[in-house]
């Protein structure tokens, strides 16, 4: 494909994050545009058609990836649809972004990998959107120009504003546990900011303090780990569902020079409130709001690599390491003991 050429894209899943990928695609991403959409969910499509004004929409996933001209997918499905989805999109001959993680099994990850090795010409990228944020792009560069010595340890955490409902709840039996569904994202700025170490050992532990119906899948709403990784370096992450003043995303790491922070305060805008109750700032109240650039900055990345043919920097081999050190984690919670690696 050529740069001038324009990437006809399809979107697959049309939830909450789903209907954020597919406002910036149709008017956001320059160099693609949105041409179909697919859900088994009627309500999505008619979402798709009325707000989005996509006439082009399909129930069945295999009718999508045979729409006339489609370059590529994106799909923001549920984790136990994503290897056989990806799989599916590359023997039809389609690039694919799909959100994360690439799985919850190990085997599936290398199924994936194995598939994407047998078309060379086929980008795929997982969606770690963390990598995209200036934020932390800024922290990678300040580690490459060595403006903080060795990086040797990094702490790192995803806590979500509490939901007195317990919405997330209901997907807890399916979503592989709190670390592979929220720390995976600081598993994979860890490997990217301590520059992709081996990883040698993990400890887990957590608790519930809120939503006890996670006693019945094993699940936790707070949870910690440690992973150790070769030559001593070191992460620890914490994750955590019930926040009382929003979504709370930081990392923090250290050098042998000196230290860098991201996102220590969760402010939502720079407006500051003085009153009675003190001087404070709000916070942003989800993910989204939080990366909303970032995932604008993650597509038009993707979408930039094919219409080039540039290689990703984001590998399925870094996808297919954050899941199986996130499995060790959730092995680790179980059994109250370490996980070697």
């Amino acid at each position: 494909m050529s740069a001038q050429s324009t990437l006809k894209v399809g979107i697959v899943g049309l939830g909450r994050l789903g209907r954020r990928h597919a406002e910036n695609l149709l008017r956001r991403v320059s160099g693609a545009v949105l041409v179909a959409a697919c859900s088994p969910v009627e309500a999505e499509l008619t979402w798709a058609k009325e707000t989005l004004g996509i006439n082009d929409l399909y129930e069945d996933y295999e009718a999508l990836l045979a729409h006339e001209g489609l370059d590529a997918v994106f799909l923001v499905t549920p984790t136990s649809l994503h290897p056989h989805q990806i799989i599916q999109a590359l023997k039809a001959g389609k690039h694919v972004f799909c959100e994360k993680p690439l799985s919850l099994d190990l085997n599936d990850c290398r199924r994936v990998s194995a598939e994407a090795a047998l078309h060379p010409q086929l980008k795929v990228m997982i969606g770690f959107v963390r990598r995209f944020d200036a934020s932390y792009q800024a922290a990678y560069q300040k580690i490459q120009s060595g403006s903080i010595g060795q990086p040797f340890m990094v702490y790192s955490q995803t806590c979500d504003q509490l939901d007195p409902d317990g919405f997330f709840v209901k997907f807890a039996p399916t979503s592989g546990g709190i670390f592979l569904d929220c720390s995976v994202h600081d598993i994979d700025l860890a490997r990217w900011l301590l520059g992709n170490p081996k990883p040698v050992r993990v400890f887990a532990s957590g608790t519930i303090a809120v939503h006890q119906d996670l006693q019945s899948c094993a699940d936790v709403d707070n949870g910690v780990a440690i992973c150790e990784f070769e030559n001593g370096r070191i992460a620890t992450f914490y994750a955590s569902r019930t926040m009382p003043h929003g979504h709370e995303t930081v990392t923090e790491v250290t050098g042998t020079a000196g230290r860098l922070t991201v996102g220590r305060n969760a402010r939502q805008n720079r407006l500051e409130i003085a009153d009675a109750r003190g001087i404070r700032n709000e916070c942003t109240p989800t993910f989204f709001e939080r990366f909303e650039d970032a995932f604008l900055t993650e597509a038009a990345y993707f979408v930039d690599a094919i219409r080039n043919n540039t290689p990703l920097s984001l590998t399925l081999d870094d996808a297919t390491e954050a899941t199986r050190i996130g499995i060790a984690m959730r092995e680790s919670l179980l059994s109250k003991l370490p996980v070697m690696l």
